[in-house]
């Protein structure tokens, strides 16, 4: 028992180290838990991708993927082409700023958007499959029987992740209620999200 705890733990905090960091995953959660516009679908998007995408890892598919590395490459160039446009977006935002933060609720086409900008965040980002697949999965592998609890662990704590960052950016609701505020976050977004498309464009 002592040992399975010990993995778990192992995989929660390898898990943790690698999701919190500033990227356009995190960034695009925090936009919406914000804007209160379909948190619990991009929250569990991101948590439920991160928990499949662990698992192939665990049960090595990673080894698999490696062997052809120009899927590898295609993913990059399209997850860098997408990541250009929406860092686009977020600067036109910036540059025509709306009347600040609006949280009167979520249309069905709203729902629909961002259901489909997560989807196509999460899994055209090389940098998912790097982290989840490739290093979770190795890591994971050098647990031994216990690989599996490993994996648990580090699929917790993006569930935990991305809840924290959803649910709890709407206390920053008061602080982004001004069209000022709002042009920082998304110029914040805006450089993120261009960068890492740059990126990986560049490196595929």
């Amino acid at each position: 028992m002592n040992h399975a705890l010990t993995a778990a733990a192992a995989g929660f905090g390898t898990g943790l180290s690698l999701i919190v960091a500033i990227g356009a995953q995190n960034a695009f959660v925090l936009r919406q838990g914000v804007r209160r516009d379909a948190v619990l679908a991009v929250v569990g998007i991101c948590a439920l991708s991160d928990a499949l995408l662990i698992a192939l890892g665990v049960g090595g598919v990673g080894a698999v993927v490696v062997a052809w590395p120009g899927a590898v490459r295609a993913v990059g160039l399209v997850g860098g082409a997408f990541l250009l446009c929406y860092g686009a977006l977020a600067a036109r935002r910036v540059l025509r700023p709306g009347t600040g933060l609006r949280t009167e609720g979520e249309s069905a086409g709203s729902r629909r958007r961002a259901v489909l900008t997560c989807l196509a965040m999460t899994w055209l980002n090389p940098h998912v499959y790097l982290d989840t697949v490739f290093l979770l999965g190795s890591l994971a592998a050098d647990r031994g029987p216990l690989r599996w609890t490993y994996g648990l662990g580090a699929a917790l704590a993006s569930l935990c992740w991305f809840a924290a960052l959803g649910f709890g950016a709407r206390l920053l609701g008061r602080l982004l209620a001004s069209p000022a505020a709002w042009r920082v976050l998304d110029g914040l977004v805006a450089v993120t999200m261009l960068a890492l498309g740059a990126m990986l464009m560049a490196g595929s």
